[in-house]
């Protein structure tokens, strides 16, 4: 702290003069009011010890190996980037405690939580938006006319290049093409029915149990009983494209185009990589906010008999 407490007792976490815990800045302390001197345009924090922060000696949002990774890039989305780069994956694999990820992942541990604090203490570049803190028909809307529309987009374009691709490089490249091809046509086909299951079934539940707790519609009759239901397919479904992406990734070798690739066929794995980013992004949104806000609401409207 930037000042000096002379009735902190001689371990710091009691006062001597008050006779409890030490709140520095609260009331009754010498120190209360002299917090909103602190460095200016920096908003006002509790300086009051939390009992996590004295058994770890960090502060409660400190990253912590037992956060899952969905917790983890919820509440911290800048992370993303850098769990990517780790090859860590938070979207289908949201529900692993970090832990398990880095482990599973061939690294260490306190080198990877300590490299992640260091990104959060680094000024952003951005503001990243918090979509937690959104309605979830909001959430919905947002998944459908940003990912969505960007995913079928991105599915005709790459088909389109890809074809290009293995008319002009058959020779040298025929054999990695088809296979590229392979997996591709099979994550393009099950990616199409699975948008279109989401905006015809999934999705109309999901805001209109929403709408519902927020007053503005009837009591939904939810499709197979429980939204629970399509979430769980739609998280198989998500497990099954992120293995293909994986798959992908291994075929171009980390989309490393060869040295006598033209203009067509870096556009191809250019395609690729922003397809495989934003269904990142897209998968991390429903897996870890979307589909668990939705059946928390759904448990809720049940336990309340509305």
């Amino acid at each position: 702290m930037s000042w000096e407490c002379p009735h902190q007792d001689g371990d710091g976490e009691t006062c001597d003069r008050l006779k409890g815990a030490c709140r520095p800045f609260g009331k009754g302390c010498v120190l209360y009011g002299k917090g909103q001197s602190m460095v200016a345009g920096q908003e006002e924090q509790t300086m009051s010890t939390t009992s996590e922060e004295r058994k770890t000696g960090k502060p409660e949002n400190a990253v912590r190996p037992e956060m899952t990774l969905g917790e983890l890039v919820t509440r911290y989305p800048r992370l993303r980037e850098r769990l990517e780069q780790s090859g860590i994956d938070y979207c289908c694999g949201g529900k692993r405690p970090l832990a398990e990820a880095v482990t599973a992942a061939g690294l260490d541990l306190e080198a990877t939580v300590a490299d992640l604090e260091m990104n959060l203490a680094q000024a952003p570049s951005t503001a990243a938006a918090d979509w937690s803190a959104v309605p979830l028909s909001v959430l919905a809307d947002h998944i459908l006319d940003t990912h969505h529309v960007f995913t079928k987009a991105q599915l005709t374009r790459i088909d389109t290049l890809m074809a290009k691709v293995q008319n002009a490089h058959r020779a040298r490249h025929g054999g990695m093409l088809d296979a590229l091809r392979s997996v591709f046509d099979q994550l393009k086909a099950e990616l199409e029915t699975h948008l279109m299951k989401e905006e015809q079934i999934l999705f109309p539940a999901i805001k209109d149990i929403d709408g519902f707790m927020a007053g503005r519609n009837g009591r939904p009759a939810v499709h197979c009983g429980s939204v629970a239901h399509p979430i769980r397919q739609m998280e198989h479904e998500h497990d099954a494209a992120g293995s293909a992406l994986v798959r992908l990734r291994e075929i171009t070798g980390n989309y490393r185009t060869p040295a006598d690739a033209c203009q067509t066929f870096k556009a191809l794995y250019e395609a690729l990589a922003a397809l495989e980013a934003d269904l990142h992004e897209h998968i991390h949104l429903e897996n870890n906010i979307l589909f668990p806000g939705s059946v928390r609401q759904e448990e809720a409207m049940t336990k309340r008999g509305l």
